[in-house]
């Protein structure tokens, strides 16, 4: 049998010692960078990360930055009923979806102040996906090459006013509602990976995400059939088990395993 090319080893070498990278955005000395972290330090990207994970400039400690949302969403679309220990759908029909707004959207240690009419807001932690690319007409089989990498969310939700409202937009989009990690990852295995809520230090939902109902791949490609979704889009994917009302002073945490961490206090005053 003929050896494989030097070129062929080399590429499947890469992908064998293949692991999780993050991403950040970040300002630093009054300028806006993205990169990439590595232990105590961020190295600075090209700004077009979507296309290019290309190091440039300087190399500079992580506590000398101030991180930012992760992304300049023009979208923030989320999926319903998409865990059966929450609330299922039926796997042969289309996810249930709905929008949240950019403005709802709150870093982690950040202090979540709930409007004051609010009387019923529950967590909901939650996988949220990260568009890479401009995509419309996307099919299943190709979804996944538009899905830049993914990270940790958290969809409140004011429970009566979901009840009430014609539309979820006051239930799901208000501000602080759209709690999210710092931090891309990429090369994960996004299907299968422990999420885990802890409201004041409790586990309150702990469950997989392979036992999403409506894969990523699905709801990237249903959505850009009727979206052109963009690179930086985020699509929050449901949340697992039980939820509860927040009160004041409460902490509340959602944490992904290689993913990241959003841990914010609740404040009613």
């Amino acid at each position: 049998m003929k050896p494989l090319p030097l070129f062929l080893l080399f590429f499947l070498s890469l992908n064998f010692f293949a692991k999780e990278i993050h991403i950040a955005r970040f300002e630093y000395k009054n300028e806006i960078y993205y990169g990439q972290i590595n232990n105590d330090y961020i190295q600075a990207l090209d700004s077009n990360i979507y296309k290019s994970l290309k190091p440039v400039g300087e190399k500079i400690p992580i506590n000398k930055v101030k991180f930012l949302l992760p992304t300049k969403a023009q979208n923030v679309f989320a999926v319903g009923m998409n865990f059966a220990s929450h609330l299922s759908s039926a796997s042969n029909m289309p996810p249930p979806l709905f929008f949240k707004s950019p403005s709802s959207l709150i870093l982690s240690e950040e202090t979540i102040v709930l409007p004051k009419d609010s009387t019923n807001v529950h967590f909901e932690g939650e996988l949220v996906l990260v568009i890479g690319k401009k995509a419309k007409n996307v099919s299943i089989k190709d979804a996944k090459d538009y899905i830049f990498g993914v990270t940790v969310g958290n969809d409140l939700t004011e429970r009566n006013w979901q009840g009430s409202d014609l539309q979820w937009m006051r239930a799901k989009a208000s501000d602080g509602f759209g709690p999210i990690g710092s931090t891309i990852a990429l090369g994960v295995d996004y299907n299968n990976l422990l999420l885990t809520t802890k409201l004041n230090g409790k586990i309150v939902q702990q469950e997989n995400t392979k036992y999403m109902i409506h894969k990523p791949s699905k709801v990237v490609s249903y959505l850009s059939q009727y979206f052109t979704l963009m690179p930086g889009d985020l699509i929050y994917m449901g949340t697992p088990g039980r939820t509860q009302s927040l009160s004041n002073k409460d902490i509340v945490s959602v944490e992904i395993e290689k993913v990241g961490k959003v841990t914010n206090r609740i404040s009613t005053k």
